[in-house]
């Protein structure tokens, strides 16, 4: 073994991988051209067709059987010009990776005639074998049938894979007996419930909101290392952590790593997984190095909560498939070397409704915005009240060695909303009439030079120490481990979130109902008594 790790590490030097990117020019130019978006229906669906799936995109409403043959046929045509021979439902598995089980398009007719045909029912559903995902005790291992069904808000997408390529169509996964067996239903259900509860209380406000949706930015933190050192080490290999072994002599005591300069060999990696990602619809924007040796971290843009949950469980599948073509091993594991900081992924998680509102955003006079202290009371208050199921949303065995170890947040949930607004919600409580500055216009005032630009404050700083964290328009969920789909801590969240609007709607409705009862009496008592 110490052989192995010496040929290794003289292997380093010779490293050399070499591969053109096609991105040469703007990243508009590749961005999404994978995958079936709306412009691409445009062009490959009838009217028709366009509209119903639309339809079902943005109203939830069902897609007829006869309108699925239509959209199936051009989806077959768009993926069979750009050289795709198989297509996959497209799921994700409580084994915390994602599954799939491709078929071709070809076929043969009775007469022995080959086709390529793909019709509207291998579209809409699909059954796998069920038997060997993890059932938690619901199912009798002869009582297997599961179905994959089709979910029309993500987009299908291609994925290339050496030569080949598949056409992949995200799916929800349940059992024969309807009962989940994957992430994605029960966040469906999660999100269809904080729509209808979060458009009732917006339309206290507003009339107009007839949808509210939750929106996700995420942050992959991982570790790479060259694929020889990985192989050398038996414990990284089968536990993707190390187990022995000494401390490095040198680790992040200067905090150096962080926000450093790339490693060229690392930034080769990126800019390839990259694009790969801007294919595939992925609206990476940030990568920067994190703070301990070896560790990167990337972010999108932020996105519908279902789009964003299934983009990052594509995006770990495309760097683990990217780093074997640059000789390197990618490590998710949330806490993979001891004594330096582990990797995890925080969930910033916000509410925005269909007429351009973030339900989060404080705006300029925060104290006067009751709308948004409405939301942001409600999501403290889901916090304190599950503040377990949140805890049990991000525990694993690998996210446990890393929570409370070397780094932020802790093993507790906690909220962090900043001194400005605990005054607000201070004075909204004691009903005091403090003056308060416009916290978002707010200037950092620098003794400088007079070029140095003026800094516009955030109504909060930033506190890594807190799990739950408002960070100015969001909160930002920081527990979730690296390796985790993020569909178990925002299932939850979306969930109690829901649930606290519901319970808040019904006591303010009786309020409002008691107050309409007092002010008919007052305006005619005799027509009360009689």
């Amino acid at each position: 073994m110490q052989s192995l790790r010496f040929t290794a590490l003289e292997g380093l030097t010779g490293v050399d991988v070499k591969i053109k990117p096609e991105l040469n020019g703007k990243i508009t130019d590749v961005f999404g051209s994978n995958v079936f978006s709306g412009r691409t229906m445009r062009e490959h669906l009838s009217d028709e067709a366009y509209k119903s799936l639309m339809n079902s995109i943005k109203a939830g409403a069902k897609i007829e059987r006869k309108m699925a043959e239509q959209i199936s046929s051009g989806m077959k045509s768009w993926a069979m010009k750009k050289g795709v021979t198989h297509y996959t439902h497209w799921f994700q598995p409580l084994t915390g990776t994602t599954a799939e089980k491709h078929d071709s398009f070809f076929t043969l007719k009775s007469d022995g005639t080959s086709i390529e045909t793909f019709d509207g029912d291998a579209l809409v559903q699909q059954e796998p074998d069920a038997s060997s995902f993890p059932n938690g005790g619901i199912r009798a291992t002869f009582e297997a049938r599961g179905y994959t069904a089709w979910d029309p808000s993500s987009p299908a997408f291609i994925i290339e894979q050496g030569a080949g390529k598949t056409l992949c169509i995200p799916t929800i996964f349940v059992a024969y007996t309807g009962e989940s067996l994957d992430y994605k239903a029960p966040l469906l259900k999660a999100l269809a419930a904080l729509d209808k509860s979060a458009v009732d209380v917006c339309n206290y406000f507003d009339k107009n909101v007839s949808k509210v949706t939750a929106t996700l930015g995420w942050e992959q933190e991982y570790f790479l290392v060259d694929e020889g050192l990985a192989n050398a080490r038996p414990d990284l290999v089968m536990c993707g952590r190390t187990v022995v072994g000494h401390a490095p002599a040198k680790g992040q005591q200067l905090e150096d790593h962080y926000f450093g300069a790339i490693p060229e060999r690392a930034y080769a990696f990126m800019r390839d997984f990259e694009e790969e990602s801007y294919k595939l619809g992925i609206p990476l924007r940030t990568r920067h190095n994190e703070v301990a040796p070896a560790q990167f971290e990337c972010a999108p843009i932020f996105e519908e909560v279902n789009i964003a949950v299934d983009h990052n469980s594509l995006l770990m599948d495309v760097m683990a498939k990217v780093g074997k073509r640059h000789k390197l091993r990618v490590l998710l594991h949330e806490k993979p070397f001891a004594g330096i900081n582990g990797s995890g992924k925080h969930n910033n998680w916000s509410l925005a409704t269909d007429t351009g509102v973030n339900l989060l955003a404080p705006g300029k006079t925060p104290k006067t915005n009751l709308m948004f202290l409405t939301f942001f009371v409600n999501t403290i208050k889901a916090v304190h009240d599950y503040n377990d199921l949140m805890r049990a949303a991000i525990a694993s065995p690998s996210n446990d060695f890393r929570l409370g170890a070397n780094e932020a947040p802790p093993a507790i949930i906690s909220v962090f909303v900043g001194k400005y607004l605990a005054e607000v919600l201070e004075a909204v409580k004691t009903r005091v009439n403090n003056k308060f500055d416009e916290q978002d216009e707010a200037i950092l005032k620098l003794d400088l030079h007079r070029h140095i630009p003026e800094l516009l404050l955030d109504n909060t700083d930033r506190n890594r120490t807190s799990p739950f964290a408002f960070t100015g328009n969001k909160f930002e969920f920081r527990a979730v481990g690296s390796s985790a789909n993020c569909a178990s801590a925002m299932t939850v969240m979306n969930t109690i979130m829901a649930k606290t609007l519901a319970t808040f709607k019904t006591e303010v409705d009786g309020l409002i109902e008691r107050r309409e009862e007092r002010n008919r009496y007052h305006a005619n008592p005799a027509q009360i008594h009689r």
